[in-house]
């Protein structure tokens, strides 16, 4: 996998994550919603750590500075 997300791009999908947790925590959001949402946040969580986001593959997109 050739890495496409930039330092930005991880920041802000763990500070979404980090804003889902909270918001399941404090019960502001629960159900079908929460689950959907808490997926979500996981998916952010993971695409960070790996650099690599599988959605900018097919439309060729990348958030990483050029070397």
């Amino acid at each position: 996998m050739k890495k496409n997300m930039g330092s930005t791009d991880k920041i802000i999908r763990i500070l979404i994550a980090i804003v889902i947790g909270v918001l399941y925590y404090t019960k502001t959001i629960d159900g079908t919603v929460a689950l959907v949402l808490g997926a979500l946040a996981i998916i952010f969580v993971l695409t960070s750590f790996i650099s690599f986001c599988p959605l900018y593959l097919p439309f060729g997109l990348s958030t990483r500075k050029k070397e």
